[in-house]
């Protein structure tokens, strides 16, 4: 945990900007993977964690009485026998003790407390639930039908929480860096192990151990694909051969679940052929200028637009692309090469708070978001902010099904090359992605830096 005056502060400014009502934190319960006592790992709500700090503990809730100053973490301590199984485990009221929480009451006294609030007239704010066992628990708390759940959550609430965690605090960046640098230690050890021969699973497993070593565990599921051109492609039990080229997306979470989040892409064998190396510097290329024009105010969305200029470019000076570039970028013809987005925000969530919903965290009421094929998938677009932290990551995909269908239709002949395209459906795809902080002037890489220029990278593998 942080300190306990962290919690503290960031209730505060919590109550100060939603005003009035009852907030109220769902924790995480257990979720069953096959049978009811076989559970996936806990992963504790990150909201929750954010303003409490109580982590690694299922079914409690947290709640904020505005009105009446209160602040009640509800739960019931194991029982000894309960304990059979888990062991020791820190009470309740040292954990509220060490956020700043004066109240902790029994589970079975929530469903009365709410039920007053209700007849006083109270609101009870809550956040958008994103497992069903939250959506049920929410129903028969608040005697609201499942089905209107989500068109009950509380937009002030949920502006007011987006509001401070898209801000970093200097504790938080700590927290980041350390993430981050696991995460850099993961693809370290897959660009020095990944060789021909080896399984996408083998080598992933051997990644999830960094990350579970490193104190808390993987941040998402991981990508690790010789069949890179499928953009969130998870290892198999495909063999990796000689003249493949490995996409590796990772990233490892702390204990306080803080991410990372990185994509290295790198030869099987000891060397990039010289085709993977030129596509592989016309990535390189996009990123570093996007990284290059971060700043404080200016639109994300822009930036992603920059980069797929860059992608343009060099895709034209190959002779996969003709025209006009920034017409060529206008229309979406680059998006048969790059069919997502730059990046997105990153934190307690390695998808910083996307269960809160895109349109608060990512846009505004100003700036909605595309329904445009490529920039739809653009999660991050409004203005940045100093203190935000997000991922840049372009890539080229040379999707064999996309490529058919567009040329079938003759779409966009006036900027692509479909007989030279034609060459590349079995190439593959490559992406680069590092995690940045928004700084007053600029932006920071954050984590120790990570080989990403090809001659580096084959340095590494032959090291």
């Amino acid at each position: 945990m942080f300190p306990t005056a962290t919690y503290i502060t960031r209730r505060q400014k919590l109550k100060s900007e939603v005003k009035n009502g009852i907030l109220l934190f769902p924790g995480n319960g257990e979720s069953s993977m096959n049978y009811k006592d076989n559970w996936y790992p806990f992963r504790q709500d990150s909201s929750f964690l954010y303003y409490t700090g109580v982590n690694n503990i299922p079914n409690i809730y947290f709640l904020i009485d505005i009105e009446n100053d209160k602040e009640i973490l509800f739960g019931d301590d194991p029982t000894p026998e309960e304990m059979v199984w888990t062991g020791a485990v820190t009470p309740l009221s040292i954990l509220a003790e060490k956020s700043g929480i004066a109240e902790v009451k029994s589970m079975k006294e929530l469903p009365a407390y709410i039920k007053q609030q209700q007849q006083k007239g109270n609101p009870i704010h809550f956040l958008p639930p994103y497992r069903s066992e939250t959506t049920n628990e929410l129903s028969n708390l608040l005697n609201i039908p499942v089905g209107v759940i989500e068109k009950n959550k509380s937009d002030a609430f949920i502006k007011a929480v987006v509001k401070q965690r898209v801000i970093k605090t200097s504790e938080e960046i700590k927290e980041l860096n350390k993430a981050v640098n696991i995460t850099a230690a993961m693809h370290t050890h897959a660009i020095k192990n990944t060789r021909p021969g080896k399984t996408e699973k083998e080598i992933a497993g051997e990644l999830q151990a960094i990350a579970i070593g490193g104190g808390g565990n993987i941040s998402f599921p991981i990508i690790l694909t010789k069949n890179g051109q499928y953009l969130h492609n998870h290892a198999t039990q495909a063999v990796i051969e000689e003249g493949d080229i490995v996409l590796c997306d990772c990233g490892a979470e702390t204990a306080m679940n803080y991410a990372g989040d990185m994509t290295r892409t790198f030869p099987a064998g000891k060397r990039f052929s010289s085709l993977q190396k030129d596509v592989y510097n016309i990535v390189l290329n996009a990123h570093n200028s996007a990284i290059a024009a971060l700043k404080p105010g200016i639109l994300f969305r822009d930036i992603h637009l920059l980069a797929c200029t860059k992608l343009t470019e060099g895709l034209k000076a190959m002779g996969l692309m003709k025209g006009d570039v920034q017409e060529a970028v206008a229309v979406g013809a680059h998006t048969l090469f790059f069919q997502c987005g730059l990046g997105h925000m990153m934190g307690m969530d390695v998808h910083d708070m996307e269960n809160l919903g895109e349109s608060y965290v990512g846009y505004t009421d100003d700036l909605k978001k595309s329904t445009a094929f490529g920039l739809k998938s653009l999660r991050l677009g409004k203005a940045l902010e100093a203190g935000n932290v997000l991922t840049v990551e372009p890539g080229i995909y040379f999707n064999p099904f996309l490529i058919d269908s567009w040329k079938t239709q003759k779409k966009y002949t006036d900027f692509v090359n479909y007989d030279e395209v034609e060459k590349f459906k079995d190439f593959g795809g490559i992406r680069v992605e590092e995690d940045l902080l928004i700084t007053a002037s600029g932006s920071e890489l954050l984590g120790e830096p990570l080989v990403k220029t090809p001659e580096d990278i084959e340095e590494l593998k032959n090291v």
